[in-house]
């Protein structure tokens, strides 16, 4: 009887000792589950509601990110492609651009300047346009060209008094360098950067963004 009773004992304290170890267990899954809950709100974002949109596609669009320098000779080759893609999906996709101005280009941060210049009074498309299409005149210059740049803001009609105002606004240059660094931590080191719906494009062949982009339509079809 009594090892009857002992034996009842052992089996209640064994099973006392797993359900503290089952609950043990449960408490640091859920723990370690939110942690990159927190992680994900708190890093770094491939689109953020700062971010300059090209073309909205609307309500279940793929969302397509091109991380970019003005100067960048890959990203002018890529110009003339991305504009045929953009064409190609139009309404299927949303085209996002950040500015990601890479040290060894002289001009790359006075570009995305004037850029951002522009955007402060809605233009940001048509200095996009222009830089690309006139930079062979300006790359790889071994100068300052933003007097050049204020020309295009001209040319485009902008308000020059605003335009200025928002060059020399140490705030522009900010929004600029949080793209570059927001860029750095998602692991983009060169220009073109792509990402879809929030993943990054391997570029091996010129076809492979297109590939990339027509797979995330027709997935999300």
């Amino acid at each position: 009887m009594k090892s009857s009773v002992k034996a009842v004992l052992v089996t209640v304290a064994l099973a006392v000792v797993l359900l503290i170890i089952a609950l043990v267990f449960v408490l640091i899954n859920q723990n370690q589950a939110a942690a990159p809950e927190t992680g994900t709100a708190d890093g770094p974002q491939v689109v953020r509601e700062n971010s300059h949109v090209l073309d909205d596609g609307g309500e279940g669009a793929v969302t397509v990110v091109e991380f970019l320098d003005f100067e960048c000779e890959a990203c002018g080759a890529f110009y003339p492609l991305v504009e045929d893609l953009r064409g190609k999906f139009d309404g299927e996709i949303t085209y996002v651009i950040r500015y990601f101005p890479l040290p060894g280009h002289l001009n790359s941060k006075n570009a995305a300047i004037a850029a951002e210049a522009a955007a402060q009074q809605g233009r940001l498309e048509d200095m996009y346009h222009r830089l690309f299409e006139t930079q062979p005149q300006w790359g790889e210059a071994q100068e300052s060209r933003a007097d050049l740049f204020r020309g295009f803001a001209e040319e485009l009609g902008l308000d020059m008094a605003a335009f200025d105002d928002a060059v020399a606004d140490p705030a522009t240059a900010e929004r600029v360098q949080f793209d570059l660094d927001e860029g750095e931590q998602l692991g983009v080191s060169s220009t073109p950067s792509f990402f879809i719906d929030g993943e990054p494009v391997v570029l091996e062949t010129w076809t492979d963004l297109e590939d990339s982009i027509e797979a995330a339509v027709n997935g999300a079809e």
